[in-house]
C-alpha cells in the first residue's frame, strides 16, 4: 500500500475539520450582522422575538463551534506517520470489506476507484478494529471482516 494514500486521507481529514469550522464561523458572522441589523430595527414585541431567534441560532452554532475546535484537538494528536501491527489512531486498514482510516468521522474519499472511510475510534466499528492486528477478524452488522493489512 502506498503511504501517500495514507497521507492524503490525513489531509482529507483535516480539510474537512477546517471546512466545518469555517462554515460554523462564517454562519456566526451572518447571525451577528442579523443581530446589529436587528438593533437597529424598532417594531416592538416583533423586535424582541427575532432577537430572541437570533440568540438561539447563535447558541446553537457555538455548540456546534465548540464540537468542532474539540474535534480538531483530538484530530492533532493522530500522528501521520506511524506504521504499527495493531489498529491504532492514525492507522489505515485494509480489510476484505472496506478500507478504514482510523481517525475522525468524515465520511467517504475515493483514490484511483477505491474507496476509504474515515471513521473515529469511538465510533462501533472503529471500537471493534482498535487494538485488532493483521489476521485478525471481527464481525460487524453479522457480517465477518478480515483485517488484511494494517499501514
Amino acid at each position: 500500500m502506498d503511504s501517500s494514500v495514507k497521507q492524503r486521507l490525513y489531509e482529507f481529514c483535516k480539510s474537512f475539520i477546517e471546512n466545518r469550522l469555517g462554515r460554523i464561523n462564517s454562519n456566526i458572522d451572518s447571525l451577528q450582522e442579523a443581530l446589529t441589523s436587528e438593533t437597529k430595527s424598532s417594531a416592538g414585541d416583533k423586535h424582541e422575538t427575532g432577537r430572541a431567534m437570533i440568540q438561539l441560532e447563535r447558541e446553537k452554532l457555538g455548540n456546534q463551534l465548540a464540537e468542532a475546535q474539540l474535534l480538531q484537538e483530538l484530530f492533532k494528536k493522530i500522528p501521520p506517520h506511524t506504521k504499527t501491527s495493531m489498529v491504532g489512531l492514525g492507522s489505515l486498514v485494509i480489510t476484505d470489506q472496506h478500507n478504514y482510516y482510523m481517525g475522525i468521522s468524515a465520511g467517504e474519499l475515493k483514490m484511483d476507484g477505491v474507496s476509504y472511510f474515515a471513521i473515529a475510534p469511538n465510533t462501533p466499528i472503529g471500537k471493534l478494529l482498535l487494538g485488532k492486528a493483521v489476521g485478525d477478524m471481527v464481525v460487524f452488522n453479522s457480517r465477518k471482516i478480515v483485517i488484511r493489512q494494517i499501514e
